[in-house]
């Protein structure tokens, strides 16, 4: 259920001329039953004394538009992924790793048993599956067999959470054997894989759902809202930059991630998030990429390692040191499972056979002649990102923090600045689930009936596939010191606006 978003604005201006001035506070309220959104408006006055950020502008465009609700009315008149009349959604899904079992597990079923039930769950690791299947908490049959599975239980959609290079296998078969794909990101991580499923999806009339959940959070769907209403005029460059911290960012070097022929790199494993995000927001197609990229911090650069923290004698003096007997999720999921595939979860992350990158840099062209500059970190001292837009009548810029945030606020904030005219502070209340409140949301479109699409947020083959190409373009672009055309790699012609298809 989206999440009341409530907006303090006021005129900066006026602040400058009096800082003793009635307090604006709109508040938006969504129903729980979606279908009216009633706004209220209260006047407070205070003779508190002030600061320019308290305050929010503007009492202008803004104010009056639809724009202060970035989840305005999401609940509408169109239906997700559907099962036939009057029967539940028959779900399997392969890949019973922590996001299998707990996103797309337990937590649809808990919240979604009226429309769909699992008929299988399958994974390589015999020990893993049975551990899933008591997550999950679903009576369904296992298996380490994916065509057994799929011709024994036939169900309406597959889902897939396997490791990033197999994606493509699952997706393929799943579509010949008769089910419609939800896939976790990346959707793939080469260009003839994505080849492979696009010919796949043509081939045998099915359809190949991606879940960018990122899309669905409360501040990024205002961003949308605000370039599509043209705040800041035509976008003309962005700016963005991303920031994983030491703990996030090194956990990737630990796993199966820090190889780029599982991965396909963090430019596609990790950066296909923020891609996907500047394709949607930018609303055109990336055309060229040129990077840069190399491994300055983990993996060969350490001077101690060990095969994994547990076996490790040096744990007193590594900061990277995961003692993962604390984690009782992981214990079941992977520590105890270990014996049937040799998988560590708690990989050094000085292992020598790291061989992807750990700082990156792109300039991205698009289509429509916007030009972006992006870069991503994975050893910093705090999460979070930093996106500016420039545009013929202004810039809109946010500096979101995920981890170590240097204020106790409750909200994020995007600042819109006017050309000749005052800036303007949003504030946007935190989501309560996971991905910036983005991920509850993104179930909500897929798996309840009468859900629309106004922000466009649904991706479907095409969206997951650019922004896998950027990725995978500036991979190439490295290699080979020069700038890529996306629309070399695969039948995809990058188009100056975007083309939206929503999956039904």
């Amino acid at each position: 259920m989206p999440q009341n978003c409530i907006y303090l604005q006021c005129s900066e201006e006026l602040f400058e001329k009096n800082s003793s001035i009635a307090e604006y506070e709109i508040i938006e309220n969504l129903k729980t039953d979606h279908k009216n959104i009633q706004n209220i408006i209260t006047m407070h006055n205070t003779t508190n004394q002030m600061s320019r950020r308290h305050f929010l502008a503007t009492t202008g465009a803004i104010a009056g538009t639809a724009l202060l609700n970035p989840l305005s009315d999401i609940k509408a008149k169109t239906t997700g992924i559907s099962a036939p009349t009057g029967k539940k959604l028959r779900i399997a899904l392969v890949g019973t790793g922590g996001r299998g079992t707990s996103m797309w597990g337990r937590d649809i079923l808990k919240s979604y048993p009226d429309y769909l039930e699992f008929v299988g769950l399958c994974d390589k690791n015999e020990g893993r599956v049975e551990t899933g299947k008591r997550i999950i908490g679903t009576s369904c049959p296992t298996y380490t067999d994916f065509e057994k599975m799929m011709n024994e239980t036939k169900p309406d959609v597959l889902i897939v959470t396997t490791m990033d290079s197999t994606h493509h296998q699952f997706i393929i078969r799943g579509m010949e054997l008769g089910a419609d794909i939800i896939t976790e990101k990346p959707m793939t991580t080469d260009e003839k894989k994505i080849q492979a499923i696009l010919d796949a999806e043509k081939r045998t009339g099915k359809t190949c759902r991606v879940t960018f959940n990122y899309r669905y959070s409360p501040h990024r769907a205002k961003i949308w809202e605000l370039l599509r209403a043209g705040e800041i005029g035509d976008i003309t460059s962005v700016d963005f930059h991303w920031y994983l911290d030491t703990s996030h960012g090194a956990d990737y070097f630990r796993r199966w991630h820090r190889l780029v022929e599982c991965s396909g790199s963090l430019w596609v494993h990790k950066a296909s998030h923020h891609f996907d995000l500047l394709n949607w927001w930018i609303d055109s197609d990336p055309e060229s990429v040129y990077a840069l990229g190399a491994l300055n911090h983990y993996g060969k650069n350490g001077t101690i390692r060990a095969e994994n923290c547990r076996t490790c004698p040096h744990t007193d003096k590594c900061k990277f040191f995961f003692d993962i007997t604390k984690n009782k999720n992981y214990m079941e999921l992977y520590v105890v499972n270990e014996k049937y595939d040799g998988y560590l979860r708690d990989g050094c992350v000085f292992k020598k056979d790291v061989n992807i990158f750990d700082k990156m840099a792109a300039t991205i062209k698009y289509k429509n002649g916007v030009q972006v500059a992006y870069s991503l970190t994975t050893y910093s001292p705090y999460e979070g990102y930093r996106i500016a837009f420039n545009g013929t009548k202004g810039r809109l810029e946010a500096w979101i923090q995920e981890s170590k945030p240097t204020s106790d606020a409750n909200y994020d904030e995007i600042v819109l600045f006017k050309n000749f005219n005052k800036r303007q502070y949003i504030q946007i209340p935190f989501g309560t689930s996971g991905h910036g409140g983005g991920d509850a949301l993104l179930k909500d479109q897929i798996f309840l009936p009468n859900i629309d699409d106004p922000f466009q947020q649904c991706a479907n083959t095409r969206d997951g596939a650019l922004a896998c190409l950027v990725g995978i373009a500036a991979r190439n672009s490295i290699a080979s010191g020069q700038p890529v055309k996306i629309a070399d790699l695969t039948s995809i012609q990058p188009q100056e606006k975007k083309l939206y298809k929503r999956i039904l």
